[in-house]
């Protein structure tokens, strides 16, 4: 069963907004990834739950307390796809 993902983004930023195309794009070539569930947290919404993490940008990935994804300013699609690739490998291991 894979692991759950904690997904903090902010729903006007230009970076989530590549990440949930990453995703889409992501699940329609790999079927089994959308088994992997994604916890999106709000950040503006839920502060509380941002507070327990450990992160400056959005968007940012998680399995359990372990980041396995941070943006950063200017990144490129193709990094967000390599990045957002690695948290569905890590979320699908035993």
């Amino acid at each position: 069963m894979p692991k759950k993902v904690t997904y903090f983004h902010l729903p006007t930023c230009p970076y989530c907004q590549q990440a949930d195309r990453v995703i889409e794009e992501l699940i329609k070539e790999h079927p089994e990834y959308a088994a992997v569930e994604f916890e999106r947290i709000n950040e503006m919404k839920q502060p509380e739950i941002a507070d327990m993490y450990d992160y400056n940008a959005n968007p940012s990935m998680f399995i359990g307390k372990e980041k396995i994804y941070e943006s950063h300013l200017f990144e490129k699609e193709d990094e967000c796809r390599m990045h957002v690739e690695e948290v569905f490998r890590r979320a699908m291991e035993d």
